[in-house]
Parts: C-alpha cells; sequence; structure tokens
C-alpha cells in the first residue's frame, strides 16, 4: 500500500470529529510543505510490537545521535492519541521555546518540548500552530514554500 493510501486509511478509520479535524490539519501541513516527503508510521516495531500511535509525517529531518549515528525521519508529525490530535515539530534546538513563544496564544492545548496536543481543532489557533510548524521548518532549514 502507498503512503498516501496509508494516510487516507488512517485518517477514515478515526471516529468523527476527530477525523474531520485530521483531514484539516493534513490538507493544512500539506499547503505549508507541498514538497515534504509524506511518511506513514504505524506505531509497531520492526517485531510487529505496538510502541507508539501511528503517525503521519511531513518533510525530511535527520536525527544526529551522541554516539554519532544518524537516521532520516518526518519533520512535522500528526497522530490521533487517546483524547485528541498531537503535532510533533522534530529537531527543536530549544526545548522550551514551543511552550514559551506559543503556549499561552495556542488556545487549549497541551505544549511540551516538541509536542502540541488538544482536543478538537477548534480548541486552538490554527495560525498559531501554523506559525510554530513554520518555525519548526525553518530551523532545520526545510522550505516551507
Amino acid at each position: 500500500m502507498k503512503v498516501e493510501e496509508q494516510i487516507k486509511a488512517y485518517i477514515n478509520s478515526q471516529p468523527e470529529p476527530k477525523r474531520a479535524d485530521m483531514q484539516a490539519l493534513h490538507r493544512h501541513i500539506l499547503k505549508v510543505l507541498p514538497k515534504g516527503k509524506l511518511w506513514f508510521l504505524d506505531g509497531k516495531d520492526d517485531k510487529g510490537k505496538t510502541v507508539s500511535n501511528p503517525n503521519i509525517g511531513y518533510g525530511l529531518y535527520t536525527i544526529q545521535y551522541a554516539n554519532g549515528a544518524a537516521r532520516e525521519f518526518y519533520q512535522i508529525g500528526l497522530s490521533a492519541n487517546t483524547t485528541g490530535i498531537s503535532v510533533y515539530i522534530m529537531g527543536l534546538e530549544d526545548k522550551t521555546f514551543l511552550a514559551k513563544t506559543y503556549g499561552k496564544k495556542i488556545g487549549k492545548a497541551s505544549v511540551t518540548g516538541y509536542c502540541i496536543k488538544f482536543k478538537t481543532l477548534k480548541d486552538i489557533n490554527v495560525d498559531i500552530l501554523e506559525a510554530a510548524i513554520r518555525y519548526g521548518l525553518e530551523q532545520t532549514g526545510q522550505n516551507a514554500k
């Protein structure tokens, strides 16, 4: 199954209104990063054990590990969770920046070092979410045009 088909099936598997919110966010992120690589992670490790929620990924970011190893990963992630939706912004050096800069402005959301978690799209200011995503893309040199 192609990545686009996996993404569509994942979004369609969500109950409403989460499904509509995720479809809207997916379209929105694609507008911000139209040429970005698409990813779909099913949340299972190489042994088939579930280790996380499935994730839709956008863009390309190289993770550098302390031992010198590196691997490619997505820059922006989107995932359904038990209480709502999470948006991940990978590659930020300052783990306090998102919360300090966007936490009070975004609305009803939990903002951590790289994750913005909210119940529904109507609970947040989408323009502030987009600003946070664009900031993350700029920090890693991704082209957000």
